[in-house]
């Protein structure tokens, strides 16, 4: 079986048979296979009135377990955005009804970020819906196959994950 991929990889080798081109043949195709999941989790999540950050957002809180709530500093480290970008989130969010800010009680200055019935709802949808997406980009690949690719993606990115 042969995809786009291979004829890059061909083309490449005519023009610099003086390279090796191993990265090219593993990350152009996990480059586009990222664009393809980029789509399909934009359209996923369209279906169901949220955008992508909203998701990111809702489903950490979602991930923290009853009552799903966490600090924005919490917040900040799960979706790795700056502390302005995730205080605009979390008002547009709370406007849609999707979040609820709380005093924080082991700090008078500090706040907690909930999730709403609204945004528990939300979230879950667009959840499942993402699965049935990533369930159709998988279709093709065996499962004992999924198993090792992730399993070959763990061992590549695990060395590049920030520590929690």
């Amino acid at each position: 079986m042969r995809d786009e991929v291979d004829e890059l990889l061909e083309a490449w080798g005519r023009e610099r048979s003086d390279l090796d081109l191993a990265p090219v043949a593993v990350f152009s195709r996990v480059s586009r296979l990222a664009r393809r999941l980029e789509l399909a989790r934009r359209d996923a999540f369209a279906a169901h009135g949220i955008e992508q950050w909203e998701f990111d957002v809702l489903a950490a809180l979602r991930r923290a377990g009853a009552p799903y709530e966490l600090s924005p500093g919490r917040l900040l480290h799960e979706t790795l955005v700056t502390s302005g970008t995730m205080t605009n989130r979390i008002d547009r969010l709370s406007a849609r009804g999707y979040v609820e800010r709380y005093p924080d009680p082991d700090d008078r200055r500090g706040v907690i970020v909930r999730l709403t019935t609204d945004g528990r709802s939300a979230v879950d949808a667009a959840f499942a819906a993402l699965l049935d997406a990533e369930r159709t980009l998988l279709e093709d690949l065996p499962e004992r196959d999924r198993t090792r690719l992730a399993s070959l993606l763990r061992t590549l990115l695990a060395p590049l994950s920030t520590p929690r």
